[in-house]
């Protein structure tokens, strides 16, 4: 199985420390196995078997784009060809790692799984449980819905897929459709779901800000009956509270 995963703990290796420089900023280093801790995760029979080394190629990145939250960093890959796998595209591929925090997003925000409503352990497993298997069922809806209107599936909305569906449920229900009839709602859904693109954005900046301000009110830390409020509402004797 091959990576491109984020320098994140190491220091990056240097040109005189690599084993062969491969191109500006693109270098074949090796790591040497960690030494195992009592607190590692795997056993004393698992860490004998991995390799003593491992040969890989660092790649620093240049971001150009303006609003990014870094200039520079790098990556580790296993993919050793300069030539088969040029650093841009490589590049490209770990930006492209940005859609997992979308799909998260559709996730928390979209189908409202931020606000958990149950009380008990077993019931909330459950209750993320139920909504992982609504989202990969919209999933495999929207990637039918690509496949069939041959567009591609990056570019449709999750949020507009949730809204058609909401929108042709109760016509998909009715116990008196045939099967002809049945067909040709689904092909409508698919068309529908497909019409909800996205645009394309290239290089868009995605801060992790809020867009509204919270309101001046304090924080629910007691029971309501418990609760005393302060009658001013101004930011700071709000915070104190």
């Amino acid at each position: 199985m091959d990576a491109v995963i984020n320098l994140a703990r190491r220091l990056p290796v240097t040109d005189t420390e690599s084993l062969q420089v491969l191109g500006d900023n693109d270098l074949l280093i090796h790591w040497n196995k960690p030494v195992r801790s009592p607190a590692s995760s795997y056993s004393q029979q698992e860490w004998e078997r991995l390799p003593a080394v491992l040969v890989l190629r660092q790649i620093k990145v240049t971001v150009e784009q303006p609003g990014f939250r870094v200039t520079s960093f790098y990556l580790i890959t296993t993919l050793l060809d300069a030539e088969a796998y040029p650093a841009s595209e490589l590049a490209d591929l770990y930006f492209q790692r940005w859609d997992v925090e979308l799909f998260f997003r559709d996730i928390k925000t979209t189908m409202g799984m931020d606000i958990l409503r149950c009380t008990t352990p077993d019931m909330v497993r459950k209750e993320i449980l139920m909504h992982l298997i609504v989202y990969n069922g919209i999933r495999c809806l929207m990637r039918e819905a690509a496949t069939s209107q041959d567009k591609p599936i990056r570019r449709i909305s999750f949020k507009g897929s949730v809204q058609a569906l909401r929108q042709w449920e109760p016509h998909l229900n009715q116990a008196k459709l045939t099967r002809q009839e049945r067909h040709e709602l689904i092909g409508r859904l698919y068309e529908s779901i497909a019409g909800k693109r996205v645009p394309e954005r290239p290089g868009r900046s995605e801060p992790r800000v809020v867009k509204r301000r919270p309101k001046p009110y304090q924080l629910l830390t007691a029971p309501r009956h418990e609760m005393k409020v302060i009658p001013h509402r101004g930011k700071s004797r709000a915070k104190r509270a």
